[in-house]
């Protein structure tokens, strides 16, 4: 037997238990991998709240949870080539990612260098895709201005590097108390709520060329208002945006393998920070999301096994 995240039952992170379930096998083309690290997001709870995602999920119960994990190939199935037992790895699978063993196709998996943390890789999946496709969709050059928010969030921390590293200038939004991090990282940061906007034009008085929305309206708005092209506006938090003002709303999908491979490999040299906010024991996934739900996290929480 083993254990796995399930809920048989819509809610807030209360619904989440630890259930023994029979231990699953590779198959072929597939690779079991032992987990050490599972990570959470907030698309997790938006689906097993029932809340809007960008894709509608039909959820059967009782339902497996999470995503991102990372850890050790220990079985592997009939036709793989590129895998061994042994080999150190992270990946995601939907669903599925919170669990002492994940099956998974050999072709989904990502190997993690060993400069890379276990914590890091288990938390990487969904924030680092993310981030990366949304960076591209907006075509970021050294002539930009771009407006992050939620930037000390996982998505958020990741896409304000990764657009510093496209030349563009940076303003990211985040609470105070993420402000100093934001700044040691080369972020102009910037406080949410009421006169944003006027806080904004303070740093950069022409305004914002490009804008990554991690938090929702609020940002889009702004952006706008600051002279933002709706077509360089990327949201994965307002998805009514994208058939209201034409923005885009690339996400995790937007990216492959190969992507997550070349950002773990800028995190493991140090290029990109990854922050690790916490690490909850596995029984304490419920607390875990708790946290995450009640927000100002600085990068990643994560779940080890």
């Amino acid at each position: 037997m083993s254990r796995r995240v399930t809920y048989s039952q819509l809610g807030g992170p209360e619904v989440l238990t630890i259930s023994e379930v029979s231990e699953p096998h590779a198959g072929a083309g597939e690779v079991r991998v032992r987990v050490k690290f599972a990570g959470i997001n907030p698309f997790d709870s938006k689906v097993f709240s029932g809340g809007a995602t960008s894709t509608p999920q039909n959820v059967t119960f009782p339902s497996g949870n999470g995503n991102d994990f990372a850890g050790v190939v220990d079985e592997v199935g009939s036709g793989v080539t590129n895998w061994s037992i042994g080999d150190e790895v992270f990946g995601g699978k939907s669903f599925s990612g919170q669990a002492d063993f994940v099956v998974v196709s050999a072709s989904k998996l990502v190997r993690k260098p060993a400069e890379l943390s276990w914590e890091q890789a288990g938390g990487l999946d969904i924030v680092g895709r993310t981030a990366w496709a949304s960076v591209e969709a907006i075509a970021l050059t050294p002539a930009d201005t771009v407006l992050v928010s939620a930037a000390a969030g996982g998505v958020g921390v990741i896409a304000a590097q990764l657009a510093k590293l496209k030349g563009a200038t940076v303003i990211g939004s985040a609470s105070e108390s993420n402000h100093e991090f934001l700044r040691s990282l080369g972020i102009h940061p910037v406080a949410y709520g009421e006169g944003m906007v006027e806080r904004i034009l303070e740093i950069s008085p022409e305004g914002v060329t490009a804008a990554l929305d991690n938090n929702g309206r609020e940002t889009v708005d702004a952006a706008l208002a600051l002279g933002a092209p709706a077509d360089r506006i990327n949201t994965i938090a307002d998805y009514a945006a994208v058939s209201e003002y034409g923005t885009s709303g690339v996400g995790a999908a937007g990216a492959t393998s190969d992507d997550l491979a070349s950002l773990s490999a800028l995190v493991a040299a140090g290029t990109v920070q990854v922050p690790i906010d916490s690490v909850f024991p596995f029984e304490q996934v419920s607390e875990a999301y708790t946290q995450l739900l009640d927000g100002h996290s600085r990068g990643k929480i994560v779940l080890a096994l």
